[in-house]
C-alpha cells in the first residue's frame, strides 16, 4: 500500500508539473513540432508511414474510447458479480465512473483547444487537455491489471498482466498524438491523471477490506 501511495503522489506531482508548463505555454512549441513530425511534409493531411499504420492507429485509439471501455468494464463487472467479488466490482466501477467525471471537469477547467497545426484524422468533440483516452485507458486497464493480481499466482504471471495493461495504455496514448488529435503534453497529463486515480481507488478498496477484516 505504501508503494501504491507513493505512485499516486508522484503521478499527481507529474500532472501538476505538466499542467503548469502547459498553462505557461512552455510546451506549445515542442508539442506542435512533435505532432507535425508524424505528418508527411508535403501533405500534412497524410501521416508518416504506410497506410496500414494509420488504420492500425485508428483501431488502437478505439481501445481508449468511452464506449469500448464501458463495454470492457461491464464484461469484467459481470464476471466479478458471478464470482461474488463485490469489493473488486465496486473498485472497478468507481475507477471508471469517477475517472470519467474527474477528467471532464479538468478538461473544462483548462479548456485547451485541440491541435490546429495538422488536420485531425479522427473526429473530436471535447477539449484537448488532458487526453481522456489516455486517462481512461490508464484507469481501466491498470485497474483490471491490478485486479488480476488477486486472481493469478506467481510473480511472472502478475508482471505479465501489469505489462499488458501498461502496453495497452501506452499504445492508446501514442495513437492520439499520431492521429493529430492531442498534443504529447495532453497524453502525459492524461496518463498522470489515470494512474493517480487508479492508485487512489485501489488504496480505498484495500482500506475498506482491512477495516472489514478487523
Amino acid at each position: 500500500m505504501l508503494a501504491v501511495a507513493l505512485v499516486a503522489v508522484l503521478s499527481a506531482l507529474a500532472f501538476i508539473a505538466v499542467a503548469g508548463e502547459v498553462v505557461e505555454g512552455d510546451t506549445q512549441q515542442v508539442d506542435e513540432a512533435i505532432v507535425q513530425w508524424f505528418r508527411d511534409p508535403g501533405n500534412p493531411a497524410d501521416s508518416r508511414g504506410p497506410a496500414w499504420l494509420t488504420e492500425a492507429a485508428i483501431d488502437i485509439t478505439s481501445l481508449g474510447s468511452t464506449v469500448v471501455l464501458f463495454m470492457i468494464v461491464l464484461a469484467v463487472a459481470g464476471f466479478l458479480w458471478i464470482q461474488n467479488q463485490h469489493r473488486l466490482l465496486l473498485l472497478l466501477l468507481a475507477a471508471l465512473i469517477g475517472g470519467n467525471v474527474m477528467n471532464g471537469l479538468i478538461k473544462t477547467a483548462f479548456a485547451r483547444p485541440r491541435p490546429s497545426v495538422v488536420p485531425h484524422l479522427r473526429e473530436v468533440f471535447t477539449y484537448s487537455f488532458p487526453s481522456g483516452h489516455a486517462a481512461l485507458s490508464a484507469i481501466v486497464y491498470l485497474t483490471i491489471g491490478v485486479l488480476l493480481f488477486e486472481v493469478v499466482r506467481g510473480a511472472s504471471a502478475r508482471i505479465y498482466c501489469l505489462a499488458v495493461a501498461m502496453l495497452a495504455t501506452a499504445l492508446v496514448g501514442f495513437s492520439r498524438v499520431y492521429l493529430g488529435v492531442h498534443y504529447p503534453s495532453d497524453v502525459l497529463a492524461g496518463w498522470a491523471v489515470g494512474i493517480t486515480w487508479a492508485a487512489l481507488c485501489w488504496l480505498g478498496a484495500q482500506y475498506i477490506a482491512r477495516r472489514r477484516a478487523r
